[in-house]
């Protein structure tokens, strides 16, 4: 018999608050945290435009101990303060605990490139006779001026590492960068390792930030960023006829998974049940998705089989929902799929219409939003659903959240390359 992962505690950084209160109450007024950027000078990039975290610092939640993490990038920055609120949210800041069975399992990225020192030290290398750079004396200059820890920074496994050190996490010990689904895959990686009683408690999430250049480039370059410049807030817009791209966005959500046996020794709060995990690959092309869908159809059925439940069963999906063409589309059609005649009748939305994509970190802050729903009983609108497209027909809670009670409630994650993420989070029942 497997054994039953509840979440015990949560915590988020956003570009709705640096809280899982704020986040939620901000999405349900139906609030954008799209603006110009700020972290660079983005004038002259096609897309100008992201979702920040705006106003952050770390010694808010860290006090003194900040200073340790001075060098560190935004994506572990971020992910320590959003660890930090869910630990202290479970009670788990102190002992109490056996730390070689509390593990941790993150869907990280990288962290950012010391962007304007290294170009810096390519101009002064570059010979224009030549048009080449002397790499000779860039690494001289970059090996006396560039920051080693900076530049370790980078690698994604990091940010594990830190929080594993810092919080005293000795159980199991993982990063998975799976794109877009990265944060979910870590969160049912995790819970199969509670299921299986490799672990009694799991730290899972994930964070990221790709608002620099080397980020807005590659995704421009893609074809696949909103450039609606001139509206910001109107930007991100799933299943909107009038959709051109999604939005970056950059964040973290954590979560605390316990074995329901532990949770109740500790007489910890519930908030959830875990009930469902599916994952499968497209495996058809690195940017598209696979035009039937495929990939999306298994992970939500086997999530909701996981579940043990019928797709009839499911009182909400917080969709992928990216505000690109081919995404809403094909996402709209794997859910009708899935869910037959009942499509028409479940209630789905997009986070991202608010956040923008949060790439690795998405999928925790979306599945932290499908647990608030299910606890308060309202459901997130997606905001700038405006021109309604026959091909996505469904009912997207259209700009106004709802009052409505859900047992049960799915959220999806499908990232480039063909990663496809569905879990299911029910209410908890003794």
């Amino acid at each position: 018999m497997r054994r039953r992962v509840v979440i015990t505690g949560m915590g988020a950084v956003t570009p709705l608050g640096h809280s899982v209160a704020e986040l939620y109450r901000r999405q349900v007024e139906g609030q954008s945290g799209v603006a110009r950027i700020t972290h660079f000078d983005a004038r002259t990039f096609p897309t100008q435009i992201a979702a920040e975290v705006r106003d952050f610092d770390l010694r808010q939640f860290l006090g003194s101990d900040a200073a340790r993490f001075e060098h560190a990038g935004a994506n572990c920055r971020y992910a320590l303060a959003a660890a930090q609120q869910a630990l202290e949210d479970a009670g788990l800041l102190g002992g109490g605990v056996n730390r070689r069975r509390f593990g941790i399992y993150l869907g990280t990225g990288e962290g950012q490139q010391d962007f304007f020192a290294f170009i810096s030290l390519i101009g002064r290398c570059f010979n224009p006779e030549t048009q080449t750079v002397d790499t000779r004396q860039f690494t001289e200059l970059a090996l006396r001026e560039l920051h080693a820890g900076r530049e370790r920074e980078q690698e994604p496994h990091t940010t594990v590492a830190h929080l594993a050190e810092y919080f005293d996490l000795r159980g199991p010990n993982y990063n998975c960068l799976t794109a877009c689904a990265a944060s979910s895959q870590a969160i049912g990686e995790a819970v199969e390792l509670v299921r299986r009683g490799e672990a009694d408690i799991m730290l899972s999430g994930g964070s990221h930030s790709m608002i620099h250049p080397f980020g807005v480039t590659g995704f421009n370059l893609l074809t696949a960023l909103s450039t609606r410049n001139d509206e910001p807030t109107k930007a991100s817009r799933p299943f909107d006829a009038l959709r051109d791209g999604f939005v970056l966005g950059e964040g973290a959500g954590m979560v605390v998974l316990e074995e329901l046996e532990h949770a109740r020794r500790r007489k910890a709060h519930i908030y959830a049940e875990v009930t469902g995990y599916g994952l499968s690959a497209d495996a058809f092309r690195i940017t598209d998705s696979h035009p039937e869908g495929r990939g999306a159809i298994a992970c939500m059925a086997d999530a909701i089989r996981d579940a043990g439940l019928r797709p009839q069963d499911i009182g909400y999906i917080n969709a992928h929902g990216t505000s690109t063409q081919v995404n809403d589309r094909v996402e709209t059609l794997a859910i009708k799929k899935v869910f037959g005649e009942s499509a028409y009748r479940v209630p789905i939305s997009s986070s991202k219409s608010m956040l923008g994509h949060l790439i690795a970190a998405a999928g925790v802050v979306e599945l932290i939003t499908c647990v608030m729903a299910l606890r308060h009983g309202v459901l997130p609108p997606t905001i700038n659903y405006e021109y309604p497209d026959p091909e996505c027909d469904l009912d997207y809670i259209p700009n106004v959240a709802r009052e409505q009670r859900v047992e049960h409630v799915l959220s999806n994650s499908f990232g480039f390359g063909g990663q496809n993420v569905s879990l299911v989070v029910s209410r908890f029942r003794d």
